[in-house]
């Protein structure tokens, strides 16, 4: 029996889960949506909750918890600025998981975790802006 047998290892050590955890929620937050395996989006989901719960409160402290799970200041800053007032009105699940079949190599189930008023034209923003940015300094 498995009582009181808190998360998933996912064959990892807790310093790689702890990294682990902070850049697909990073990902998450940046690209609004993204493809990964279905036990690692299970585990992400509560994650990501609580941090969307900090961003509803606002504070400096809050802010402060969050950019100490968090690798990057600009992950705290859209979470805080965008992200955090987009849910104000809502009581939880901010965060959907969908199921999408099974990768093609090893038939590891995959899902799709997603915001769930997301923004469409956040994933791959970034990366547009960048080539754009390159096109520009060829021409």
């Amino acid at each position: 029996m498995r009582h009181a047998r808190g998360y998933r290892r996912l064959n990892r050590t807790h310093e790689h889960r702890k990294a682990l955890w902070a850049n697909m929620a990073g990902s998450l937050i940046e690209h609004e949506q993204i493809k990964t395996t279905l036990p690692k989006a299970k585990e992400l989901r509560p994650i990501i909750e609580k941090m969307i719960t900090l961003a509803k409160r606002g504070d400096l402290h809050a802010r402060r918890q969050a950019a100490a799970k968090l690798k990057q200041d600009q992950y705290v800053t859209k979470l805080f600025d965008v992200l955090g007032p987009r849910y104000k009105d809502r009581q939880g699940g901010y965060v959907r998981v969908l199921k999408a079949g099974f990768r093609y190599g090893d038939m590891a189930p995959m899902a799709i975790i997603e915001f769930v008023d997301r923004d469409r034209d956040a994933k791959g923003a970034a990366d547009k802006a960048r080539l754009a940015e390159e096109d520009a300094a060829e021409a």
